[in-house]
């Protein structure tokens, strides 16, 4: 590590200072963050008025040896810092962006920073077809990309359980690497840590806040070649990533959804806007000139073929209203349905509820 690069990184580890002052004290240095570091009294009070948290810090001896503490912490965690002096920065992907990230903290697998990659995201309340869907796309796409999403509920779990068996998956989380946002997913972090990557602009300890999350999703736009949205409501966060792909000229692609449902109202809004209506892997392949792996057709008995095209025709139906459109008995129903699920054709919701995926 240069001494430039552990000067920028020392920079990003400031968590009293918010993401903009780094970059205006960075540009203030004329983007040296050595003369930064070893000039730091100089500079500070162009955005510090008080010297809480240590920020002034006019001891420049006690700056470089917290310059190499916080190294050396990194290394001892197994982790490290990717900055636009390293050679696996995403300098061509950030290339036309106004609020490039000054660092990329990381733990896992580096090397996945130098493959292609693809985002695949969704909101927390996504419908299980469009999970069950979302991951059956994500695990096909992992064959010829890098799936890059986030740690959320729904749609980025979704992503990451086609993904992870494969390795090839990059999480971007709103807060630092020692936390997690839901807390509830520290043990799918800490797995994904170790099978795949981990990725923050923000440093080791920094909690979430409310502006993080916009900002962690123009990384996850950012690094991909494209997006695709499995649910989006209408004015839910997740539209942020795609709007960040459509204004950088990344190719952005949706899941359909039943007029009306609100999951996905977002959805089909890109859509309108020029998204690619996206119904299975190969809608995404085919634009890259790949083509989905062949997979082995199921074969159906005549009342599953009937079920399924019920399923198919109508949408989300109610077991009853499923067992009448198809013609046989509710019992019947139960077990067709039952039988479609283990084939990955069908998926069940709430109360009784069924989906052809």
């Amino acid at each position: 590590m240069t001494a430039e690069e552990k000067a920028l990184i020392w920079l990003c580890s400031l968590s009293g200072l918010e993401y903009r002052d780094r970059v205006a004290l960075l540009l203030a240095a004329k983007k040296d963050p050595l003369r930064l570091l070893e000039e730091w009294e100089k500079f500070s009070p162009l955005l510090i008025k008080t010297g809480k948290s240590g920020l002034y810090m006019k001891d420049r001896s006690a700056r470089l040896r917290q310059a190499d503490a916080f190294a050396e912490e990194l290394e001892r965690k197994g982790r490290f810092a990717i900055t636009p002096m390293s050679g696996d920065y995403p300098r061509k992907e950030f290339a036309d962006f106004s609020d490039p990230p000054l660092a990329l903290f990381g733990e896992g697998n580096r090397s996945l920073m130098r493959t292609r990659k693809f985002c695949v995201v969704g909101s927390r309340i996504t419908p299980p077809w469009a999970e069950k869907k979302g991951r059956e796309i994500a695990s096909a796409l992992s064959e010829r990309f890098t799936i890059v999403t986030g740690l959320a509920e729904g749609g980025d779990c979704a992503a990451i359980a086609g993904a992870l068996p494969s390795g090839k998956l990059v999480c971007v989380l709103p807060t630092g690497l020692d936390n997690c946002y839901p807390a509830a997913h520290a043990a799918l972090k800490a797995k994904i840590g170790r099978s795949g990557l981990l990725l923050s602009e923000y440093p080791p300890g920094e909690g979430a806040k409310r502006h993080s999350f916009r900002a962690r999703n123009r990384i996850l736009a950012g690094l991909s070649e494209g997006v695709l949205v499995v649910s989006a409501a209408e004015r839910s966060g997740t539209l942020i990533t795609a709007n960040a792909a459509f204004d950088h000229d990344r190719e952005v692609f949706a899941l359909p959804h039943n007029v009306g449902a609100s999951h996905g109202e977002g959805c089909n809004e890109l859509i309108k806007r020029g998204a690619r209506l996206t119904t299975e892997a190969e809608d995404v392949l085919s634009v890259y000139g790949f083509h989905a792996p062949r997979r082995d057709t199921a074969e159906l008995s005549p009342q599953e073929a009937a079920v399924l095209n019920v399923l198919r025709e109508s949408g989300e139906l109610h077991v009853t209203a499923i067992a009448e459109r198809a013609g046989i008995k509710i019992y019947e129903a139960s077990a067709v349905l039952s039988s479609l699920e283990i084939k990955n054709l069908a998926v069940k919701s709430g109360g009784n509820q069924y989906s052809a995926v």
